[in-house]
């Protein structure tokens, strides 16, 4: 990409936003708009606007952002959102600690030799350049004594980035700590969850073998239990049922609003009887579902009788009466063979998938290396086409495999235009459809939780992008033309890598740009949600139900979200020494990203699981290896350098990374994989119940809707009512 066609993606990348930044100031002031900027603060029943959220200054959102504390973020949108926050503002700070050094000192050290000029004498015509090389390491000749600086240069930014990552752990170990030590009822403390239970005895029920195993261990403090059964059949029976109750309120809104529009006796909706409402004997809408409701409930009843007596899994929830036992509890070994009676700390029950619970240790194990197995193929597949779309989207490769498309190319503005942008919008665009098929492989794994899927999903999609795009991009322009050196020598993959990161320096600088300003203007401004809301609020919405389903927003999405960071992040450290430049770029993403996400956490998203900062050893371990790739990188391209310095010099540095992870693992990671009995005994506001903790467990499919019905509560005493979604 040449310098013009630089600025010009620049250029137009910061003006879109700035016009979406006025549009969301324009819009957000708008009361019709408040449910798509507000949701999070008015599901908390406060005020949208208070302090100042009507101003007309469009930079009053930032005010508002930096003003906020921690805490503010916590009581908003929970802990794991303030952990992201931690995480935004290390990156932001070790970038710009980093850029302090690095800025002032390489850009002069690289500018001032000549390289690029030596390089343009002797003609080669396979290298082109711009007046953006020349502020590049490749500027400097090799063996140059210059490069001293460079190689002090990657150890300040190693160092800086060891300082700030131990900081931000020991802050966030403080945060799960306090957030665990809350007074506050969390009914997921006193129970844990309970895999692997071994046959039934014989003259046992399932509940009976859990409780008399559970109360020989803890005679004192054990409650109950609750055996999970197999909900698959009640689920479906109970969708269809919420899915009636929906359709009849749709129409009494319709008839009632008929009412007001057309004559005082209304028009009552009809419906026909077939296939989707489409063929078949018209009758009253209203009458017909208030029909199948009835008949329904039936079905349900009766189907949750048969599925608490006869669909028990080998696994239940065990419930404590204090929550030093139930943390004590879900951290020993309770069966001396290690495939039976499997305890844990219990999830949240919002987040449970009950559909894995009643899966076996081995098959886990075995589910876990095949789904190991299918990420790796997957993203040797993806390599292929992001190979094909990096090569494909140059300009020079287009032309040769579409003759015809000279003409058009060689056109000066489109040509500008197409460099700008064509790459960097095809690798956006390719990587959303991604994310969905990750999270189901992560699910596929046996986990029990959302919190961990997500974690486990943004793991996967983190070694992609890395893969695919940092480096597949890096390749995937001369990817055809090096495959047979690869092939011939597959070692040289390192000093490959080290030396084309320079020819694909413009290309990462607009990329980063592209999803500050764009990315960032987008998720601010809201303007696609905001359409959808207004469509469906014209055209289908009749009921405050279907309102709020059309208006509520989600969380922040980490599973995506902290992957595409660590992606910026890490291309970032990687050209931080090679091109400086990028450091600003970096800068600028982190500190807008904080501040836009800081104000849509305030205001629009709403947390869907809490973790209490589970996520921080996975995105810390990320850290160290986008670090490491960093480090590795550089001495690949000292060598294609040939500065006999690295070899001794920069060995130790990949080292020094996997013993600063490995330290950190062993002194951080245990509190957050359990709970810290010193956190669990502090004492709670208020006594807790015990059965409303019990029944917070029961998901709605087999919740009754008769309290007293007798034949319910008798099912009840017998078996759990716990079921699972499958």
């Amino acid at each position: 990409m040449d310098y013009t066609s630089f600025l010009t993606s620049l250029g137009t990348s910061f003006f879109i936003f700035v016009v979406l930044m006025l549009l969301f100031t324009w819009l957000s002031r708008k009361p019709g708009n408040s449910f798509v900027y507000y949701p999070n603060r008015i599901l908390k029943g406060l005020d949208p606007w208070e302090g100042g959220s009507r101003s007309r200054n469009p930079c009053a959102w930032i005010r508002e952002a930096l003003s906020s504390s921690e805490q503010d973020v916590i009581n908003m949108s929970g802990v794991d959102a303030a952990v992201y926050f931690v995480f935004l503002s290390t990156a932001l700070a070790i970038l710009v600690l980093s850029g302090l050094v690095l800025l002032p000192v390489l850009l002069p050290v690289a500018a001032t030799d000549d390289n690029v000029e030596i390089q343009k004498v002797k003609g080669n015509s396979s290298t082109s350049f711009s007046e953006i090389d020349k502020l590049l390491m490749g500027n400097v000749k090799g063996g140059s004594p210059r490069l001293w600086a460079f190689l002090i240069a990657t150890y300040w930014v190693s160092l800086v980035t060891y300082f700030l990552s131990w900081k931000a752990y020991v802050h966030v170990s403080g945060l799960r700590a306090n957030a665990l030590m809350s007074p506050e009822l969390k009914p997921e403390q006193f129970a844990v969850l309970v895999r692997d239970i071994p046959h039934v005895p014989e003259g046992q029920t399932r509940k009976e073998q859990v409780d008399s195993y559970f109360k020989s261990i803890y005679p004192e403090t054990f409650y109950r239990s609750m055996v999970v059964t197999n909900n698959k059949q009640v689920n479906k029976i109970y969708k269809e049922l919420e899915g009636y109750k929906k359709k009849h309120a749709h129409a009494e809104a319709v008839y009632n609003e008929s009412k007001k529009t057309g004559k005082p006796e209304g028009l009552r909706p009809t419906i026909r009887t077939g296939p989707h409402g489409i063929v078949g004997r018209k009758v009253d809408s209203i009458e017909h579902y208030n029909e199948k409701i009835k008949e329904l409930i039936q079905k349900l009843e009766a189907e949750q009788k048969v599925t608490l007596r006869e669909k028990q899994q080998p696994c239940a929830f065990a419930f404590f009466t204090n929550r030093v036992t139930a943390a004590s509890a879900a951290q020993s070994l309770h069966a001396q063979m290690v495939d039976t009676w499997t305890v844990m700390e219990a999830p949240e029950p919002r987040q449970i998938i009950w559909s894995n619970l009643k899966i076996k240790l081995f098959q886990r194990i075995i589910r876990q290396y095949v789904v190991c197995f299918i990420a790796a193929l997957t993203i040797l597949f993806y390599m292929i086409p992001i190979g094909f779309i990096s090569a494909l989207t140059t300009l020079d490769n287009l032309k040769k495999l579409l003759p015809f498309l000279k003409p058009i190319v060689n056109i000066v503005s489109v040509k500008t235009v197409l460099e700008a942008y064509l790459p960097q919008i095809a690798l956006i665009v390719f990587l959303a459809l991604l994310p969905k098929l990750l999270l189901a492989l992560s699910k596929a794994e046996g986990i029990p939780s959302v919190g961990h899927a997500v974690r486990a999903t943004s793991g996967k999609y983190f070694y992609f992008t890395i893969l695919n795009v940092f480096i597949g991009v890096t390749l995937g322009g001369t990817l055809f033309e090096t495959f047979k050196s690869i092939e011939k020598e597959p070692n040289s993959i390192v000093s490959l890598l080290a030396s084309s990161l320079p020819g694909n320096a413009t290309f990462f600088l607009t990329f980063v740009a592209l999803k500050f300003f764009v990315g960032y203007g987008l998720e601010l401004s809201r303007i696609v949600p905001l359409i959808i809301f207004h469509l469906k609020r014209k055209y289908l919405c009749k009921t405050e139900a279907e309102l709020k389903e059309a208006w509520f927003p989600g969380d922040l999405g980490y599973a995506t979200r902290i992957p595409g960071d660590m992606l910026v992040l890490t291309i970032v450290l990687c050209y931080s020494v090679i091109a400086p430049l990028i450091i600003p770029f970096g800068v600028v993403y982190f500190g807008l990203g904080w501040l836009v996400l800081r104000n849509q956490a305030l205001k629009v998203y709403a947390p869907s699981f809490e973790t209490n900062g589970r996520m921080w050893p996975h995105i810390h371990t990320r850290v160290i290896a986008a670090l490491i790739l960093y480090q590795v990188t550089m001495f690949g391209y000292f060598g294609v350098k040939k500065f006999s310095f690295s070899t001794l010099l920069l060995v130790p540095l990949p080292i020094v990374s996997l013993l600063f992870a490995f330290v950190c693992q062993k002194k951080f990671y245990r509190s957050f994989s359990d709970t810290a009995l010193e956190v669990a005994c502090r004492e709670l506001k208020e006594i807790p119940n015990m059965e409303r903790i019990y029944r917070s467990f029961i998901p709605p499919s087999l919740s009754s809707e008769k309290a007293d019905d007798d034949h319910f509560e008798d099912a009840l005493s017998q078996v759990s009512r716990v079921g699972s979604f499958a």
